[in-house]
């Protein structure tokens, strides 16, 4: 099959966009990816990537159009958005290529999906999206947009716009669904389950070697959404001396995450290690005594399934879950999380009884998390099950 791949973010950037194309190659189709000039995390173009229009990465074609960069300002953010949205509708225009179908992957934001509604209405191919993202909601969500507001109506209808011209969405987490039928009143798609796949770290390097007994570990968005201030809250409250958390991110609630661990004197208790790359973030993964995944349940956000949930799976490590709604119910099938509210005395009591538990036990959680993410977890068995939805449809 031919595939068009429209996403705005690709390798060198790192997001998952990147293993679902190889992958699909890997399954023999062709796979050609329209996409950005890489900037993401970096605040500006990639110097040896200002005039590269076309390359070939692992066998997958990569065009690559203009765009403003993504820096550290909220103003940036927005050019850099509708710069993609812009300069990628130019580009399919002009994009004569014959191919079967369309596959959009929607990060943030919604509207870098429009080249490739545009694409497959004038040359009337299927077009799928691969919705890893809702919008409006995460622009709710992450603060930049007050639900009701003049901005959000706006966002709503353009964003639903954008959704009802997809062919089929497929969805990253079952509640998904109940946003699309519910918020956004799109009933008329199957919305198709396939999980978002995690990024893959080609490195091999060796495991970090803990001072205490007992480490936890929580990696990701520092932000209200994650719950890393009652993390911090609940290690203070805990009463041991050999128990350690390990925080890395970045994120809204950084500042007040390293007041807390200063004004509270947990130095011996919290460590903020920095923004690591997967490769080094991994170190921390391999023999942490438990990886945390949290998220508070509110809104339609916070049911759903944070790609580090699959991620952590992967380092055949126990978890604890400081969450409800998909990611729960995704964690109690592998049957290697032990759950918590969202309290930090409860936390804190969850973080002693883990402390409690058997080596043997631990092993045991570790190895059910490994068992369930390779056996249906894997960037193969998703991008699998993503191809069969593209064959299916296409039929």
């Amino acid at each position: 099959m031919k595939i068009l791949m429209v996403t705005q973010f690709y390798y060198p950037e790192r997001f998952s966009t990147t293993d679902i194309a190889e992958e699909l190659v890997k399954l023999g189709n062709q796979v050609t990816v329209l996409t950005g000039r890489p900037n993401y995390g970096y605040g500006h173009i990639l110097r040896e990537y200002k005039n590269i229009k076309e390359e070939n990465i692992n066998g997958v074609r990569v065009l690559r159009t203009k765009l403003y960069p993504r820096k550290y300002s909220r103003l940036s953010i927005i050019r850099n958005y509708l710069s993609f949205h812009r300069n990628a509708k130019r580009y399919v225009r002009k994009l004569d290529d014959d191919f079967d179908i369309v596959l959009s992957v929607s990060l943030s934001p919604v509207i870098s999906i429009a080249p490739a509604i545009k694409y497959a209405k004038k040359h009337s191919v299927p077009h799928v999206l691969y919705c890893q993202d809702l919008w409006p909601e995460s622009t709710v969500v992450t603060g930049a947009v007050r639900k009701g507001s003049l901005v959000y109506k706006i966002l709503y209808k353009w964003s639903r716009n954008l959704y009802r011209k997809c062919d089929e969405i497929v969805i990253s987490s079952p509640s998904f669904k109940n946003y699309f039928n519910d918020v956004l009143k799109i009933t008329d798609k199957k919305f198709p389950l396939v999980y978002q796949p995690i990024l893959n770290s080609k490195a091999h390097l060796e495991p970090v070697v803990y001072e205490k007994k007992h480490n936890f570990v929580y990696a990701g968005n520092i932000g209200t959404l994650q719950l890393t201030s009652e993390l911090v809250e609940a290690m203070q409250m805990l009463k041991r001396d050999d128990a350690k958390l390990y925080l890395m991110g970045m994120g809204i609630n950084l500042e007040k995450i390293k007041k807390q661990i200063s004004d509270g004197n947990l130095q011996d208790k919290v460590e903020y290690v920095g923004a690591l790359p997967i490769e080094k973030a991994e170190r921390y993964y391999k023999n942490a005594d438990a990886l945390i995944v949290s998220l508070k349940n509110e809104g339609t956000v916070g049911k759903t399934v944070p790609n580090k949930a699959i991620q952590y799976m992967k380092y055949g490590r126990p978890l604890i879950g400081v969450i409800k709604g998909d990611a729960k119910d995704l964690l109690q099938k592998a049957n290697g999380t032990i759950f918590s509210n969202e309290n930090p005395l409860q936390i804190s009591n969850i973080f002693s009884q883990f402390c409690d538990i058997s080596v043997k036990e631990k092993a045991q959680m570790g190895l059910n998390n490994k068992r369930y993410f390779d056996e249906y977890l894997t960037a193969e068995k998703l991008t699998n099950q993503l191809f069969e939805v593209l064959k299916d449809f296409k039929k």
